[in-house]
């Protein structure tokens, strides 16, 4: 398996998997051809050195995860970063078989490697299995999140 850059050519596979649950469902808009905003919000990740858009291939080199990891540089912590994971999505038929555990210890070794002191994460309450995989990876539920969507 091999982790790389994403690149404008996997966008469309990448919005397939975000796409693909039940959440995803119904927030995505997912068809073919993808819309433009999916592309422009891409060039925007890509061309930004904070953050990095993933994709895992198997030995074919078909894309059978991604995720993204956003390094925050702030202030406390004596001006620390910490590394935000998102959108980590592993293809339907290739679930169950260790792969998240693979991509997770790729980005806990990735974040170490840009001097990130922490890497968190958000999950949506209505994803126990996820909660329960993070715990499992010894992710520690310390803080409670709040978000304020405007649309």
């Amino acid at each position: 398996m091999k982790f790389r850059k994403a690149t404008r050519e996997d966008v469309y596979e990448i919005v397939k998997m975000i796409a693909n649950d039940k959440l995803g469902r119904l927030r995505e808009d997912f068809m073919d051809p993808l819309p433009e905003r999916y592309y422009i919000a891409f060039e925007n990740i890509n061309n930004d050195i904070n953050q990095e858009l993933i994709v895992l291939e198997n030995e074919t080199g078909e894309i059978i995860g991604t995720l993204q990891l956003t390094f925050i540089q702030y202030l406390t912590y004596q001006g620390g970063i910490r590394a935000q994971i998102e959108a980590v999505r592993i293809k339907e038929d290739q679930r169950g078989k260790g792969i998240g555990e693979k991509m997770f210890n790729w980005a806990i070794q990735r974040a170490k490697k840009r001097n990130a002191h922490l890497i968190q994460l958000t999950t949506d309450k209505k994803r126990p299995d996820a909660l329960k995989f993070y715990e499992k990876l010894e992710f520690k539920a310390s803080h409670e999140g709040m978000k304020l969507h405007f649309n």
